[in-house]
Parts: C-alpha cells; sequence; structure tokens
C-alpha cells in the first residue's frame, strides 16, 4: 500500500481550468438565467476630497437615453449610521451630508448598458462648499479640521483607553548605553487585485440571490441580513471565481450592499463592476502608519527597552483597519526578541483619503517593519552585525506556549534555528565580503544585505469553521467547505485531505464552497486561517467518515467493525486477510440512499490562533549615481508548521515576497494637498512584474503545532511579513557607509538619490 499523499509536491488540480477555459468571475455572470435582462448600475463618485454636499442635481442624467432610474441618499432614504469603533462618526452609503475623500459614492446611475451609465454619470452636477482637506496622518491628529464634527478631533481611537500603562517618560530606558530614536512611514498601498470589485443581484419570488466577488460569502450574507433586517432563509449569496483579494474583499461596501434595495425597487436584476481607475480610488487601501520607534539597549549588543508609536491613517471612514490594524501591530509589536521592557501605543486617525481596510497581514507586516528597523538602527549605532545583535537577543526555542511582554500567547518557536538556516543558504558571510570589496573600491553599484526575523499570529479569526463530505453512488465525492479560494488552491489541498483519509482519488473529489444555500456556515479566507481551520475540519471530517464507513460496511459484511480495514489502493473495505469481498465507497453509499446518503458534516472548533515564524535575507544592488535598487537576491525560511504540499506553500511564499519587494521599492498610493489622489491608475501606480522579482531560494523548516490535528500554520502571509523588512533593509545596508541612516518605504531612485544627496551635504545628520 502506498503512502500518504500528503507533504508532497502534488500538481494544482484548479490550473487546467484557469489555463483554458478561463474561469467565471462576476464579469461573465450575463449568461446566469436569473440575471437576464440584468441594468448596469454606475456609482457617481466625488472629486473633491472634503466638503459639504449643498446639492446633486441629477436632472439631466434622469432624461438620457438608456438610463432607467438614478439614486442619492435621500431617494433611498438612507440614514447616517454609527462606526463600530466611535459610534460619534456616521456616515451613509451614499454620501449625504458631506463627502470625506475622492472616490466616495454619491449616487447610483441605473442603466440598460455600462457605456450609458457612464455617460449618465458625467452630467451629475454636485454643489459643494469645499473644506480644507487633511491628508498627513501627522497634521491631521493636530488639525481643527474634523471629518467628524461630533467627535470633536481627528483621533478616533487610542489605544490608552484600554488601560495601557503610559510609560512615555525617559525613565523608560533608564540604564540604556544606548538609544536610537527615528519616525518611519509605512505607506499606504493599494490591493490591486488582478479583478476589480463586482456584484450582481436578482430578486427571485422574493428571494435575494447576490454574486459577489468576496473573501467571505458567509460573512456577506450575514451582513445584508443584518444591514437590511433580510430573514436569513431569503437570502443566497454566491462568490464564483475571485481574482484575487488581499483581505480588501472580506467585507462589504456600500456600492455592495446598495444593489439589493436598488433591484428591488425597481424589480430588475442589477450588474455592477467598478473599473481600474475607480478600484484604485474605492477599494479599501493597506497600510498607511507612521510609526515612531525607539530601542535602548548596551554598547554588547543586547537591547532592554523598545517603544513603538503608531498613527495608523483610517483615511475618510472608521472601518475595520482603524482598529483591527492597530489592534494586531500592538500585541505583535515584540516580535521574535526577548525585550524586558516594551510600551506599544496606538492612535487611530482620520483622513481625507481612501479608508484604509485589512491588507496582506493586516497589522502584523507593520509590527514586523518596525522592530526589524529599530534592531538595524540599533546595531549600526554600536556597531555591530545586524544577524548578531538579533542572535543576542531572540527568545530562546520553546515547544510549550510563551508568554510574551505584550500579552500574546505564542505556541512554539525556534527563531534561531531559522536566522542561522537561512543565514547559511543565503551564503551571507560571502556576501558581507563582496559588500566589503566594492565599498573598498568605491564602486558605483554597491551591495547591500539585509535580515529580518519574524513571528506573526495566523488563524486569529474565527476558532474553526465548517466541512461537509458526502459520497455519492458512483463512488465520487463532494467535500463542502466554509473557506472561499482566490488563488490559495483549496481545490488541491482539500481533496489531498479528503483523499488521504478515504482512498478516493483527488479526481474524483469535488470540493465546493462560497454559496450560502450549499454551505450555509463557514469562516472565508483570510488571516491565514484557511488550512488550519478550513483543512482541519476536512480532515477530522474526513476521519469521522471512514468511522462511520467502517461501521457500515461491518454490518453489510456480517463481520465485527473491529476487524473491517479500509483498503485505500482500491477504495474498498474488507475483512482483515478477506480482500476478495469487500464494500466500494459505492456500494455503501447505495446502501445508505434511503437514509440520505453518505454524508458526515462537522463543526470544527479551535482554541486558538498558531504564530508562523521566519527568517528572511535579502540582496539589493544599488547605484549611488542615480539611486535605482534592483533586488537581486532573496532567501527564506517560513515555517508554517507541518506542509500539506510545498508547491502550494512555494507559491505562497513567492507571491508574498513579490509583494513585500514592491512595498519596498515601488507602490506608494499618493496625494496632493487637497486631496487629490496622484496615482488613480496603474500608469502613476507602480505595480511590481517579475522582471522585478529575483529568483526566491526557499530553506525547508517545519515545526509543527500542537493547535489543530495537522500541525499547520499560515503561510499566506508570511511572505510579505518577512521580506518587507528585509529589502528595506538591505536598501539602507548598502548606503550605510555613505551616512544613510534610513530610507523610508518605497525606496525609488529619487528617495535612495537624495538621501546619499542629503548624507554627502551633512544636511540633517
Amino acid at each position: 500500500m502506498g503512502g500518504s499523499i500528503l507533504g508532497n509536491r502534488v500538481v494544482r488540480k484548479e490550473d487546467p481550468k484557469f489555463l483554458t477555459t478561463g474561469g467565471k468571475y462576476v464579469d461573465d455572470l450575463f449568461d446566469e438565467p436569473l440575471l437576464a435582462g440584468a441594468l448596469h448600475v454606475t456609482y457617481v463618485r466625488s472629486t473633491v476630497a472634503h466638503g459639504q454636499i449643498i446639492s446633486i442635481d441629477t436632472s439631466t442624467a434622469k432624461d438620457m437615453d438608456g438610463v432607467v432610474a438614478v439614486f442619492t441618499a435621500e431617494s433611498l432614504g438612507l440614514e447616517l449610521m454609527p462606526a463600530g469603533l466611535n459610534k460619534s462618526a456616521k456616515r451613509a452609503f451614499l454620501a449625504r451630508d458631506k463627502v470625506r475623500y475622492v472616490g466616495e459614492p454619491l449616487a447610483a446611475i441605473v442603466a440598460t448598458s455600462r457605456t450609458a451609465g457612464e455617460d449618465a454619470a458625467e452630467t451629475v452636477v454636485v454643489d459643494y462648499n469645499v473644506l480644507p482637506a487633511v491628508v498627513d496622518v501627522r497634521e491631521a491628529a493636530e488639525s481643527t479640521v474634523h471629518l467628524f464634527e461630533e467627535v470633536g478631533s481627528n483621533i478616533v481611537f487610542d489605544s490608552m483607553n484600554l488601560g495601557a500603562p503610559d510609560n512615555s517618560g525617559p525613565e523608560f530606558f533608564d540604564g540604556c548605553e544606548v538609544v536610537v530614536r527615528e519616525t518611519i512611514v509605512n505607506q499606504r498601498v493599494a490591493p490591486c487585485p488582478m479583478e476589480v470589485r463586482g456584484s450582481a443581484v436578482a430578486w427571485v419570488d422574493g428571494r435575494l440571490h447576490q454574486w459577489l466577488s468576496t473573501q467571505h460569502a458567509q460573512g456577506a450574507h450575514s451582513s445584508l441580513c443584518r444591514t437590511f433586517g433580510y430573514e436569513p432563509a431569503n437570502v443566497r449569496v454566491i462568490a464564483p471565481d475571485v481574482g484575487g483579494g488581499f483581505g480588501a474583499k472580506i467585507g462589504l461596501y456600500g456600492e455592495e450592499l446598495l444593489l439589493s434595495v436598488m433591484s428591488q425597487q425597481l424589480g430588475r436584476p442589477l450588474i455592477w463592476r467598478e473599473s481600474r481607475s475607480e478600484s484604485m480610488v474605492a477599494l479599501g487601501h493597506g497600510r498607511a502608519q507612521v510609526q515612531e520607534i525607539a530601542i535602548g539597549g548596551s554598547r554588547d549588543g543586547r537591547v532592554h527597552a523598545y517603544q513603538l508609536k503608531v498613527l495608523q491613517d483610517c483615511g475618510g471612514w472608521v472601518d475595520s483597519a482603524a482598529f483591527l490594524a492597530p489592534f494586531m501591530t500592538r500585541p505583535m509589536s515584540q516580535g521574535v526578541y526577548d525585550i524586558d521592557r516594551i510600551e506599544c501605543r496606538t492612535l487611530s486617525i482620520v483622513t481625507n483619503t481612501t479608508p484604509v481596510v485589512p491588507y496582506r497581514g493586516a497589522g502584523r507586516p507593520e509590527a514586523t517593519a518596525a522592530i526589524e528597523r529599530a534592531m538595524d538602527l540599533f546595531a549600526a549605532e554600536i556597531g555591530m552585525d545586524p544577524v548578531d545583535v538579533r542572535s543576542k537577543n531572540l527568545i530562546q526555542p520553546f515547544n510549550e506556549p510563551y508568554q510574551t511582554k505584550m500579552g500574546q500567547t505564542y505556541d512554539v518557536g525556534n527563531y534561531i534555528e531559522s536566522l542561522n538556516r537561512v543565514t547559511v543558504a543565503a551564503k551571507y558571510s560571502e556576501l558581507r565580503a563582496e559588500q566589503a570589496k566594492r565599498r573598498a573600491a568605491g564602486d558605483t553599484v554597491q551591495l547591500g544585505i539585509g535580515v529580518s526575523v519574524y513571528v506573526e499570529i495566523t488563524g486569529g479569526g474565527g476558532t474553526g469553521d465548517t466541512a461537509k463530505i458526502e459520497v455519492l453512488e458512483n463512488g465520487r465525492a463532494k467535500v463542502y467547505t466554509g473557506t472561499s479560494p482566490h488563488g490559495q488552491g483549496h481545490d488541491t489541498a482539500w481533496s489531498m485531505l479528503a483523499s488521504d483519509q478515504t482512498g478516493i482519488p483527488m479526481d474524483r473529489i469535488e470540493v465546493i464552497h462560497g454559496d450560502t444555500d450549499l454551505v450555509p456556515k463557514g469562516g472565508g479566507t483570510f488571516g491565514s486561517r484557511s488550512l488550519q481551520q478550513g483543512g482541519a475540519a476536512v480532515h477530522v471530517a474526513a476521519v469521522e467518515l471512514v468511522d462511520i464507513a467502517r461501521g457500515l460496511a461491518a454490518t453489510l459484511l456480517e463481520a465485527n467493525e473491529d476487524d473491517i480495514v479500509l483498503d485505500k489502493e482500491n477504495g474498498a473495505f474488507h475483512v482483515a486477510g478477506s480482500p476478495s469481498v469487500n464494500k466500494t465507497w459505492a456500494d455503501l453509499a447505495v446502501a445508505k440512499k434511503s437514509e440520505g446518503g453518505l454524508v458526515h458534516a462537522i463543526d470544527f472548533r479551535v482554541d486558538g490562533a498558531t504564530f508562523p515564524f521566519g527568517a528572511h535575507v535579502a540582496v539589493v544592488e544599488v547605484d549611488t549615481e542615480t539611486g535605482k535598487v534592483r533586488h537581486i537576491a532573496h532567501t527564506t525560511c517560513d515555517d508554517a508548521g507541518t506542509v500539506l504540499n510545498p508547491l502550494l506553500r512555494d507559491g505562497q511564499i513567492h507571491g508574498g515576497v513579490a509583494q513585500g519587494s514592491a512595498q519596498a521599492l515601488l507602490e506608494e498610493v499618493l496625494y496632493d494637498p487637497d486631496g487629490n489622489p496622484t496615482t488613480s491608475n496603474l500608469a502613476d501606480y507602480a505595480m511590481i512584474s517579475a522582471a522585478e522579482v529575483p529568483s526566491v531560494t526557499i530553506v525547508m523548516m517545519e515545526t509543527p503545532t500542537f493547535m489543530n490535528p495537522l500541525g499547520a500554520k499560515g503561510i499566506g502571509e508570511s511572505g510579505s511579513i518577512g521580506a518587507t523588512p528585509a529589502v528595506q533593509s538591505a536598501v539602507c545596508d548598502a548606503l550605510l557607509h555613505l551616512g544613510v541612516r534610513h530610507v523610508d518605504m518605497p525606496a525609488t531612485p529619487e528617495r535612495v538619490w537624495r538621501a546619499i544627496h542629503t548624507a554627502k551635504s551633512g544636511v540633517g545628520q
């Protein structure tokens, strides 16, 4: 009998479809019978960053050919709703009192074609009383211009309100020989999924059917019912193929929620898809933190105190990231280091910019970036190699829960081993020798080596998931999962898990997800939770299904259940030692037909999150005459516990490294002083391509967790968490001998060139 399929490089089942006929996305839904005759929705968006709405004139639009209806907040009767984080901050799904960012929806045009709707939207005239815009988060914190006057400030949340002690005095660093301070920017970025947002709705016999490009169909179902009071049985949400999410498609936006209301009023199906330019200004942005760091210790390399103050830019609305990003940054601020005194304070601040939402890692990359930059600054100040400083301060290996100063309980960790493995694989000593050679020669192109060590929290969203496995009369199987893939490879992974236990071949297993009629309960896909919660649920369901089937086979074979074995290679149960007389999965499914079939469902629960960790080494070349940076090599050791499929793991790491490198070197959402976005399309916003990403060397390391039966931890965000600070550190390292202390992300040629010339002139040094 063959070994387990788990742990092997199994080719993705999904790929043939995507590479041949293609996926079916929201824009491909016009052949859906329920959407026959669907009208198109176009949203009119604010062109002003901050202003009171005097009037919205839609008269011309209403009379245009192809226009069926025009809706505003007033005509829909939309009320101002309080934010979950700060009840004094209120808004409506369509702006009705004031606008707070360019791109905020003001009105909806319903037309017979997309072009007719877009033409009509251009004719809507909005009269504003334009107000001063506050764009910089530091200025917004002090400004007397308030986005939400009822709040009385642009600071909508302060972690000090949670009862944290105020240790901001200088005595916090008592006993430290060296204290280094720096203000760093973890810049605002756009998620840029390949598929922009889209949704379609139809009411049939009093029941809502809504298709969404979403990471969490069940969560969308709950939002619709909660917002409009719909009966859960009267709402069906379907997630077709989803072309990327990165966190920005977890929750529902007003544009998606309002479709059901407008469709119900008109009695017609509706479909909406934003343009790429709309997506750049209206799909939630990520990161957007200003971090004030201070680190103190002794000249032998030991760190004794670390202080972090986070200014979280929320954008123009108090959305989920206003709380979630700083909420995840603060408890993870200690990172992988054993430090005596740690303090982290976060302030959530609104600005006249696109709202910020959770984005790949949601607070954990920001925490890692801060402390890793602090470690590099400290190492540079005392003249010690950054690897040596890290080695002196890493938490010692542990196999039992470890309580941090910030109140987190890490499950398992061996941070020093991951650092050792990655530096050996990257040939760190040889890289330093090459760097010294170039510095001594005064080469124009200098070498930079960046190191990061990280720990992150995964599976923190929800405490489990659902799974159901149904065996059909032809011996095939269906796996129903509460997770929802958008590139992660769940079809392959969940088929592997079910096949491993049942022996049913992977190509005879169908994975069903993203339809709340078929899977009414589910946790969705975000926060690197899928395998350890959704996958573990499939695993446990398969184990229990085999036990149920063994009992049924014993009855049919008139044998003792303890004597029944499953021949996985042939997919048949038989009495031990008598394989010729058996019952196949198909036989058992037929036997259970009158009782509803051979099916088993579970609601799997876990006790808590897991904490993947790892280390990265990034190598860059910097042209000191032009400021141009090339990311030429990258080595990672990402420990995600037990690996189900190395091929899928590698794909997640490669994508994460690309995303991290992009933030470190290229990506940044920018606004002018009046709040006008200057990066509202992919011509102005620098997206990374294969040409800019080096080959990634992946070093294996598996430290299983005890938090789930698979021993698995998350991997979806690890690459970006480790890569971003490593690449940034590499740039700073390349310039250190020139007197450059720090370069904010993204390290564009202009920013690097200016840093070099500022250091040469001695300004600010």
